[in-house]
């Protein structure tokens, strides 16, 4: 009894041994592939490739060609430290003299090492040394740039989306980037506030598009996400200029425009930093009408007023807000393109205006290189 005591307990300890290398290398995988851990792993990988390509080029050079040493150059420029990438550009290196000595007396033609092969491959492991002195001194190593810039983007996405409205009302909202990249300079924040009543949407157009204006982009939604709802409508605005001016950009301005809407009576205010006017659709007359707020740029100068235009929305009525990428191009000025743009939205009059944001961007502005976003509000009648 004793004995077998002993055992189940030796067999216990080296369960719990197994399990605790088990659970090491996982974390350690795990972190590899995060970013955190060690490249130990992907070193010795690419430490064996070498000497398995020297063989294969030994055996058959014809089929397995000298060049072939680029492939964990380039791999371990994407993986790599820059400290560990010299020692496989060592092993790389001793590889090709190994080639040069056995195939040069023997061979001639394409199965030769060449000066060429020896350039091709030097200029690969120049590359990849420069891809991963740049990684280093970003800090995102390569595994983890894709899923970093993979969050931006969905962080930009989520905090643009617009909030659920109670029965009787429609919002959508279009957002198409400059050149068709990920990253937009303009962003919608919007929240429900007082228990649900209200309705407050912020549009803002950043300076610059594209890549270029997208991470000021990101960094303004969510400091204007956090603002928002938090402070009264008409001390938004301001909060924000303040909030642009204490950043000191080169290029830091930008426009906004500020809805604040009653869920209950369809009143409400909008508050303008230098944005295009807003369009209203009046459902009894079929007219648009512009909205127009007054407001300087955001980030221009300390102490700027903003002040409110009101209106309502009555059943079946529609109002538009939009960034001037969609009615503002060389060929014509910003009148015409929004007679363009009330022209085509009368076309969704008889659907309730769903589906009709998207649509909107193909038709005024598919081509335009320049961030375009439009956000449509309707009271259904």
């Amino acid at each position: 009894m004793g004995r077998r005591t002993g055992v189940d307990s030796y067999t216990a300890r080296l369960r719990k041994s197994a399990h605790r290398v088990r659970i090491a290398l996982r974390k350690s995988g795990v972190d590899y592939f995060r970013g955190d851990g060690s490249d130990w792993v992907a070193l010795a990988g690419l430490l064996l490739t070498v000497p398995a390509i020297t063989w294969g080029t030994l055996a058959n050079p014809v089929w397995c060609a000298p060049a072939a040493l680029v492939l964990p150059i380039v791999a371990g420029g994407l993986l790599l430290r820059p400290a560990s990438l010299l020692g496989l550009y060592a092993a790389s290196a001793g590889a090709l003299i190994v080639e040069s000595l056995v195939l040069g007396p023997y061979l001639e033609g394409p199965a030769r090492v060449t000066p060429g092969t020896v350039l091709v491959v030097a200029a690969c492991g120049l590359f990849g040394l420069l891809i991963a002195q740049f990684r280093a001194r970003v800090g995102v190593p390569w595994r983890r740039g894709g899923t970093m810039l993979f969050d931006l983007r969905e962080r930009i996405r989520v905090q643009s989306a617009l909030p659920r409205l109670p029965k009787g009302w429609h919002r959508e909202m279009a957002l198409r980037p400059a050149g068709g990249q990920s990253f937009s300079g303009d962003f919608v924040v919007a929240a429900r506030t007082h228990g649900g009543r209200t309705l407050e949407v912020l549009l803002t157009d950043v300076s610059g598009k594209g890549m270029d204006a997208g991470s000021r982009a990101l960094l303004l939604s969510g400091a204007f996400g956090g603002l928002l709802g938090s402070l009264p409508p008409h001390g938004f605005l301001p909060a924000a200029n303040g909030y642009l001016l204490r950043q000191d950009w080169d290029e830091g301005f930008a426009t906004s425009i500020h809805l604040v809407l009653d869920l209950e009576s369809g009143d409400y205010e909008l508050l303008s930093a230098g944005h295009l006017p807003a369009l209203q659709l009046h459902a009894g007359s079929g007219r648009w009408e512009e909205k127009a707020a007054d407001g300087p740029l955001l980030g221009v100068y300390d102490g700027a007023e903003f002040h409110p235009v009101k209106g309502s929305l009555r059943p079946g009525d529609v109002l538009m807000l939009f960034t001037d990428g969609l009615v503002e191009a060389a060929d014509r000025d910003i009148a015409e393109g929004i007679d363009r743009l009330t022209g085509e939205a009368d076309r969704y009059v008889a659907s309730g205006f769903e589906g009709a944001a998207w649509h909107l961007i193909e038709a005024c502005a598919k081509d335009v290189n320049d961030d375009r976003a439009l956000l449509l509000i309707s009271r259904q009648a």
